[in-house]
Parts: structure tokens; sequence; C-alpha cells
């Protein structure tokens, strides 16, 4: 590959307009039919490819537009028959945000590629190449391009000589390409220039492609330096759906790749009819909280927190009634990234890194509550960290339930597409793709296939926009202090609720799984009795010790349908046994016993929410 600057240079442009865009910056509400009206415009535009699946769509055609991904992709695929499509994949985590096993990943990939799939993004959260094997593996098997994905981010351990040794693993695996993902947008020029000279001299053959957000206002002029370094393609979106927390807009990129001699592809005249019609469905899908975002946040070349992460933890501390002390969990988070040994802030790392730092602060003790991700985090279930976690806070932080890991987290899991394929009742499948859509998300998927089976007139209505989207998705909660601040917590709230359907599915036997949705309250009459029973006729309690809530949340007896009650009433434990869960900020938190004792009574009701120091139990 020639990679000196002149004018037969060609840069080619990928545009994430029917994927990343939208999901940064409209909360994913585009609607099928809104991309197959402009789809063959798209094609025509001169794009190297485009960006249209993956990501939070799965989930989001799914859970809120109630929409099968799968037709998406095969209808995209009928009009977009010049310009490939591609996808973002997240290595074992496949279109979910937990690892699933081999079998489901295989299966996924080969589907995704029967229905249309030609170019697949592979990442990890970790960048650890174990959790990329399979997924490379299969795409490869399946005859499409494998880009292997550096989830980049700034730390002491992530060097340009580490990255390099990973694009040398990601070679090894079959790469036909290699990405440089800048979730953040902190990817400076110096350093991009560096990094992919670095690359360019190490894998002299291998095309390298660059991805970043506009957040800090920095993207152009660091792809302008890869590009300078050896960078063959660049991300952009059309003007209307660029900037913010998106890409840098296509059409600007065009002019200042042009002016510096290089050539591309680009249509403009496609283009801006494209930026039209995204400019006319704008009023339609935007959220009317994204459009309150600031256009540059510098504050992320301090704290490296990418823009949905900012708006998630502002939703955060609006549930729990403390958005006062946002700044102290900004001053946390990094710490708490330093502790787990400093992960990119990526899908799911991000939330583990994001909802500990809460926990941190609304606690008053570090560490006092660590919710069963970051157990599992801690334990090597979500790969091998990019620095060694201290061997004294890593026994702290996985406890004693858990066993520490140092394989291959996938290699813990059975097969899962017979089990699932005999949990379904056959009469809500219609296509093998439904068998895969409930590996992803068991009870999102099943909701749809519900949904779906009704007759028309007896479906619930769809939102018509993303406001009604987003508020039909969440439960009631406290409106934040003022209408700003209720603004960014309708859009995290829409972002979190996002990762809230990864939370379950198979974990290895020793991990103890957690639940994929909000546990079902037991039927009214056993509600009602427990209740009852929480209650004495003159309004008193056992005497004893209180188990309190850390936190707002919801109050759970068991990890999950089916599981067994984390402790019994009438059960001794010893101070440091877990009595109960509550679920907050997305996560599942196990509550211990702040002393020996027998459980004199839950006063609590199983599914029911509760607020920070509410008595949950009483031991005696």
């Amino acid at each position: 590959m020639d990679r000196k600057k002149d004018s037969a240079r060609k840069i080619r442009f990928t545009d994430t307009s029917l994927r990343d865009a939208h999901q940064s910056l409209w909360a994913t509400r585009m609607r099928t039919d809104d991309i197959l009206a402009i789809a063959e415009t798209v094609d025509g535009a001169g794009y190297y490819s485009l960006e249209c699946w993956g990501g939070a769509t799965f989930d989001v055609c799914l859970r809120f537009l109630r929409e099968n991904p799968w037709e998406r992709l095969r209808r995209i695929k009928e009009v977009c028959r010049k310009t490939p499509l591609q996808m973002l994949l997240r290595g074992q985590n496949a279109l979910g945000y937990k690892h699933y096993p081999d079998d489901v990943v295989d299966r996924c990939v080969a589907l995704a590629c029967e229905n249309g799939m030609d170019i697949f993004r592979v990442f990890d959260a970790l960048n650890d190449p174990r959790n990329l094997e399979t997924a490379m593996k299969a795409v490869k098997k399946y005859g499409a391009h494998a880009q292997g994905t550096i989830s980049y981010t700034v730390s002491p351990v992530h060097t340009v000589e580490k990255y390099v040794k990973l694009a040398r693993d990601l070679a090894s695996l079959g790469a036909d390409s290699i990405c440089i993902k800048d979730m953040a947008g902190i990817l400076t020029p110096g350093a991009a220039r560096a990094l992919v000279s670095a690359i360019c001299a190490a894998l002299p053959e291998m095309p390298v492609q660059v991805h970043s957000h506009a957040t800090s206002g920095m993207a152009a002029a660091m792809y302008l330096a890869a590009v300078e370094a050896g960078a063959g393609c660049i991300d952009t979106a059309v003007s209307t759906l660029s900037s913010f927390s998106s890409q840098p807009p296509a059409e600007s990129m065009l002019a200042i790749l042009e002016s510096e001699g290089y050539a591309t592809d680009l249509d403009l005249k496609a283009v801006g009819k494209e930026n039209a019609y995204f400019r006319e469905l704008k009023s339609k899908r935007q959220p009317a909280s994204s459009r309150k975002v600031e256009p540059v946040d510098a504050g992320v070349l301090v704290h490296n927190i990418p823009g949905g992460m900012i708006s998630n933890l502002r939703s955060q501390l609006a549930q729990q009634d403390a958005l006062d002390r946002l700044d102290e969990v900004l001053e946390e988070l990094p710490r708490v990234r330093k502790d787990l040994g400093y992960p990119p802030l990526v899908t799911p790392t991000s939330q583990i890194v994001g909802v500990q730092s809460v926990m941190n602060v609304l606690s008053g003790e570090r560490y006092g509550v660590v919710p069963q991700e970051t157990r599992l985090y801690a334990a090597g279930y979500y790969g091998r960290t990019p620095a060694p976690i201290d061997a004294k806070l890593r026994k702290k932080l996985v406890g004693k339930e858990i066993k520490p890991i140092d394989c291959r987290p996938a290699d813990l899991l059975k097969p899962g597409l017979a089990a699932a394929a005999k949990e379904l009742d056959p009469s809500l499948i219609k296509a093998e793709e439904d068998i895969i859509s409930y590996c992803m998300f068991p009870e999102v998927a099943l909701g749809y296939f519900k949904w779906r089976a009704k007759p028309e007139g007896e479906r619930d209505p769809i939102p018509a926009d993303a406001e009604e989207a987003q508020s039909a998705s969440a439960p009631a909660e406290k409106p934040a202090a003022d209408p700003a601040e209720k603004a960014f917590a309708d859009l995290g709230r829409a972002l979190a609720g996002l990762v809230r359907a990864s939370l379950g599915g198979e974990i290895p036997a020793n991990a103890a799984a957690l639940p994929a949705a909000p546990v079902p309250a037991p039927s009214s009459a056993a509600a009602e009795t427990e209740k009852a029973a929480s209650q004495d006729a003159g309004g008193t309690l056992p005497a004893g010790t209180p188990v309190t809530a850390p936190l707002n949340g919801t109050f759970y007896r068991s990890a999950g349908p089916g599981k067994p009650e984390v402790a019994k009433e009438g059960d001794t434990v010893k101070a440091g046994d877990p009595v109960c869960i509550v679920e907050a900020m997305k996560l599942f938190n196990t509550i211990k016993a702040p002393c020996s004792g027998k459980i004199l009574k839950f006063t609590a009701v199983h599914g029911s929410a509760v607020q920070k120091g509410a008595t949950l139990a009483i031991i005696g």
C-alpha cells in the first residue's frame, strides 16, 4: 500500500450516519423506513462502506422500535448493492454486552453474513486478543472482511509499543485491516501521527482506518494527521448528523483533504442530498435533550470520559437525588480506573468504572458497595486487564463467592444455541435469527416476539418519536432539579437502558449469574402476603440490627428468575454474608449483613422500590 502523500493517493470515507451518528446524537432512534428512504442515494455517494448495523442498534430495534434488526439488515442490503455494509461487533460480546458461548458468536456472524453484512469491525473493551479470536475466525470463515480494532485510551500502560503489539496480534488473527477506535475523542494529532506511523511501519501492507468522535473538538485535525501518517480511511457523518459526540462532518473533511492534495471518491451532490434528508428528519428523531449538549466538551481531555458516559452519570446521580455530587464522581472516576487496571472506557467497562465511582462517592466508603459486575471484572471474567489490579484490592473486590480465573473467559461457557432453542416457544419463532436475538437479549427478544405475534390491532403502539420512545422505555423517577438537568437525565436514561439489557445470560457457575432484566415480583397474592408480613399490626419491627439500603434502587431477594433467595428468614448469617440485592444504576449490588445473627424478618417487598437508608431486613 502506497502511503506517500501525493495527488494519486485516495482517501476513503466510511459513512456512520446510519449507525454511530444517530446512536450518538439521536439515542439510536432512526427507523428502518427512515434509512430505506435515503439508502439509494447514500449507496451512490461514493463511500468506502456504510456502517449501518451493530452497536446499540440491535437492542434498540427490538426494545424500543419493535423492529426485527435482521430484517433491517436484509432490506438495506436489497437497496445498497454498490457499497459494502459495515457493522460493529463486540468480539466475544457479539451484539450484546457480555460474553457469549463460541457457538452463539459463530452463528451470529454466519447469519449476519447471510443477511448482507460485508465488513465486521471487531473490538474488545479490554483489547484482550483472546476475546477476539472466535469472532475474527468466524468472520474469515464466512468470507467477510475482518477489521481488527484497537480501542484507544491514554494511561501509563497504553504505549505506542503496546498498541503495535496488539496490531500484530490482530494481524495474526487474520485481520484484513486495522481500525484505531478513538471512542472518547481524545487521540491528539501528534499521538495519531506517532501511532499510525508505527503501525504502518510494523505492518506495511495492512490498511489502517481511523474512527473518532468530535467531543473534544480535535477529531478533524487528528484525522488529517493520521492520513498524513499513512491512514487510508476515516469515519465521518453528513454534517447534520456530525460533530458534538458524533463523527466529524464528511463535507468538511473532504474539503480539508482535497486542499492537502488527496483524492476522494465522494459525490458532493449525493452527500448534499443525503444531508438535506436528515436535516428534515432531525426534528422528528433527535431527542430535545440531546440538543442541549455543548458542541465541544474540553473536559474529556482531562477525565477521558466519553460523552454518552457523562450523560449516563448525570442520570444515575439524578435517580439518587445527588446531581450536586457529579464533580466528586468525576474526580473519583480516574482513581477507580487506575485501581481497575486502566481499562479503556468503552462498553461495558465504562459502565463498570462509572457505576463503581458513583457507589464510592454515595456510600461514603471506597469499595464499600461493589456491584457484581465489578467483582466479575476483577476476577477475570471480562478478560485480562491492561495493568494488574493490586492483589489486596482484587481480593476485596472479588470476595468469597467468586473464583478468580486467568483463562479465556468464554472457555468456561457451555454451548448456548441448543439450550436457547429448547427454551423458546416454537410458535413465537419465525427464523433461526430469532434464536440469536434471544441469546443476545432474552427478555427483550421475548417481549418483541410476543408483541409481533399479536394481531396488528392488539399490539401496543410504537412511540412516534424519540421523546415518546424514551419516556415509554423507563419507569418514572423523581424529576431532576431543573429542566436542563431533567433533559440530561432523559438522555442518560435512554443510553443506560441499552446497558440494562446486558446484565443477564449465562455466566460460569462459579461466578453466580445475574438476572437478564428486572426480576419479576412474586405473584400478587404472594406479594400481598409478604407485604403484610413486613407490617406488624402495631407498626413495630423486631428488635435487632437493621440491614439498610445504601442507595435508592429496587429490592430483590433472589438473583434472578428461578434462582434461590440470597438468604431466607431464619437463616443464621455472619457479618459480611450476603442478605439481599438492591439494583441501582443498572447494576446489581449485593447487600451484606452488618453483623452476625439470625435474619428475623425482611421488611421490604421483593421487586419494590426502596430509598437510601430504608430498612430491608432485621438481624437479631
